[in-house]
């Protein structure tokens, strides 16, 4: 069954003194394009989270994000004495330096020195990261319920238009035989209408007629046509992750239908290639989309 690269999952970890919140976005993508914004303390662990990622969706435009909601006692800046300390003395020592009073209101003005308040350093307890690994898989198993459901519509829509285009060439063979005859017809009834006076090898004429009409036989084209539709269909019952693949079976169905309405010479068959291109180009456009 084959999966679209659109995707969605959400998931949440609670923890005492705070919540973490992952996202998962996937959008169409050639290549494998990932993009994270998570805190700064989760920075060690980036690497795991992008093979994780690489593992489990493959392919795509990949937008991942953990947010962090912490407590208000554990996001609550911290006095640095020692600093602020050191600012006092220097301010002081300053101070008499230059000659001014001693009623100058330091504490105000070290209270807006840089670094006076800091928050608590923190690093990455075990307990956490099992936490927020939990609730990355559980995202990424969203994804894959999302993709997997997208890629069943567009399973259905492909194997309709297939069973349209195989329906189209079987409508093909009334037009192609009387075709034949048509240009037959007309080739003989030029010849007498313009040279009826003139001596011709008819044995010679009847091998180019033949060559001529050879020319313009399509049961080639629609043989294989054919069987690329079969494999194509094949590949979406028996194969997993196979949009390239799809993608160039595609290629080689829409050479076929090119050269069946090349070769047609004949109005009622090209409006039936035309068909089959428009139908042929609607599942390229939702081809991009597919893992």
């Amino acid at each position: 069954m084959i999966e679209s690269m659109t995707g969605y999952g959400k998931s949440v970890a609670a923890m005492q003194h705070q919540k973490l919140l992952v996202e998962i976005r996937t959008l169409n993508s050639k290549q494998l394009d990932i993009s994270m914004r998570i805190p700064q303390i989760f920075r060690e662990k980036e690497i795991e989270i992008r093979a994780m990622l690489r593992k489990r969706l493959q392919r795509g435009k990949i937008d991942f994000s953990i947010s962090r909601e912490q407590s208000e006692k554990l996001n609550a800046p911290v006095l640095n004495k020692t600093l602020a300390h050191h600012y006092y003395k220097q301010l002081r020592v300053f101070a008499k330096e230059i000659g001014s009073e001693e009623r100058e209101d330091f504490l105000a003005l070290i209270m807006r020195l840089p670094d006076v308040f800091v928050a608590e350093e923190s690093s990455l307890a075990e307990q956490e990261w099992n936490a927020l690994l939990d609730a990355i898989l559980d995202a990424v198993d969203q994804v894959d319920l999302f993709r997997t459901h997208e890629g069943s519509v567009l399973e259905k829509d492909f194997r309709q238009r297939i069973a349209t285009i195989l329906q189209l060439l079987n409508e093909v063979d009334p037009y192609e035989k009387a075709r034949v005859e048509r240009v037959k017809e007309r080739i003989l009834k030029n010849l007498k209408e313009n040279i009826s006076d003139i001596h011709y090898d008819k044995n010679r004429l009847e091998q180019e007629l033949i060559y001529y009409i050879e020319k313009l036989d399509v049961t080639e084209e629609k043989i294989r046509l054919k069987k690329h539709c079969d494999y194509f269909l094949d590949v979406l019952n028996t194969e997993e992750a196979a949009g390239k693949k799809l993608a160039f079976v595609l290629q080689e169905i829409g050479r076929e239908i090119n050269t069946l309405g090349s070769k047609s010479n004949d109005a009622d068959m090209q409006k039936i290639v035309i068909l089959m291109k428009d139908e042929l180009e609607k599942i390229k456009e939702q081809m991009l989309n597919i893992l």
